[in-house]
């Protein structure tokens, strides 16, 4: 079997992970916390629950962006021209004018920092051509990632008009994931805290408040409206490990500020990640081969862990003898358990480090004579 992915998730089964904590701890009628370069969840309440996210909505939008500028279909200087439409959108905003031109990145700058509805639906229509084809390619991508109580109807989250514009706090931990570990470089944006646009003349400060308050924040974006309340997803890092905490329909900016903070204290007090970095392995014996050895390799991994335990991990290599040609790069031949008091916690294949072809007829006669030939 192929191995698809170079980085390996491991996931250890999250019954014997979560420790309990009373939801009240939280404060949070729906919530839920995230490892982000594993995905593991470390708690969650109501998690599943489908609501309206306000301007979190947003994290969809910047992934498209994101997606858009690593594939070259948009530039970081490329210009976008507002439209009516786009200058027209109520809310936060950064006030843009019909036909008000503004460099890619700074429109983002201007989403993720002050949570501009105009300079989303500007980068919506520089991409898919209107708002209504981007909400498309939105729901599209979430249905991809698996986010299973979404469904978006605009790119901001305003929701007046909106009939089931819903999302749950597991699916933004999701596309938050997505976007942060995939696109670091919007963690660039989402860490200012206060910054200009317009030469200056036009002053943005971060929705976001953990920025400034909450050490190790660094994202990643808030939401309010009056049907959704107050919301956030908020990213944060410290000694090596990236947490992501999702706050939904809280009553208020302050309490949701204080349950994100909470959740993500509860997240560095209790866990840790341990980097399985991978170490040269000898090379197997090869039957039929034309080459008479295999290299073989794993790859670097993350697990997470009970904090304090990293230090108890040992591995255990499990491997055959030899193994028979032929063999595929990436083919798995056996596997490195880790362990942790004595209990299997994750598993890594090893891997085929090359093709290695089965000898054939010719080839063995070849070598008999040669052989032959030697020794006569």
């Amino acid at each position: 079997m192929k191995l698809l992915h170079k980085f390996i998730v491991l996931i250890v089964a999250t019954a014997l992970l979560i420790s309990p904590v009373a939801a009240s701890e939280f404060g949070a009628p729906s919530c839920i916390l995230m490892e982000a370069s594993t995905g593991l969840v470390l708690y969650e309440e109501n998690a599943d629950e489908a609501l309206p996210p306000a301007s979190v909505t947003k994290i969809m939008t910047l992934l498209l962006v994101m997606e858009a500028v690593d594939e070259g279909r948009l530039g970081w200087e490329d210009m976008i021209t507002t439209s009516e439409y786009a200058a027209s959108m109520g809310g936060s905003q950064v006030y843009l004018e019909p036909g008000e031109e503004m460099p890619v990145w700074e429109m983002v700058k201007c989403v993720v920092v002050a949570s501009a509805n105009d300079a989303a639906v500007a980068l919506a229509e520089a991409i898919a051509g209107s708002e209504e084809a981007f909400v498309s390619m939105m729901n599209a991508r979430a249905a991809e990632l698996g986010m299973t109580s979404t469904h978006f109807e605009n790119t901001n989250g305003l929701d007046d008009d909106t009939t089931n514009h819903v999302t749950s706090a597991r699916d933004i931990a999701i596309m938050s994931r997505e976007l942060i570990t995939k696109h670091p470089k919007i963690l660039e944006y989402s860490s200012i805290w206060m910054d200009t646009i317009r030469n200056g003349e036009f002053g943005l400060t971060n929705t976001n408040r953990l920025i400034r308050f909450y050490r190790g924040a660094n994202g990643l974006k808030t939401g309010s409206t009056a049907k959704a309340k107050f919301c956030i997803s908020a990213t944060a890092e410290r000694d090596g490990m990236q947490l992501i905490a999702v706050i939904m329909a809280s009553p208020s900016r302050d309490e949701r500020n204080e349950s994100a903070k909470r959740l993500l204290d509860y997240g560095f007090a209790n866990w840790e990640v341990a980097h399985l970095v991978s170490e040269p392995l000898d090379d197997i014996v090869l039957n039929g081969g034309v080459y008479p050895t295999l290299p073989i390799k794993y790859e670097d991994s993350q697990l997470v862990l009970k904090k304090g335990s990293a230090a108890k991990l040992t591995k255990n290599l499990v491997l055959p003898e030899t193994i028979s040609a032929p063999v595929a790069a990436g083919d798995e031949v056996g596997k490195i358990e880790y362990l942790l008091d004595g209990e299997v916690v994750a598993t890594l294949p090893i891997v085929a480090a090359e093709d290695r072809d089965r000898i054939g007829f010719g080839e063995v006669l070849s070598r008999f004579l040669r052989a032959l030939t030697l020794a006569g």
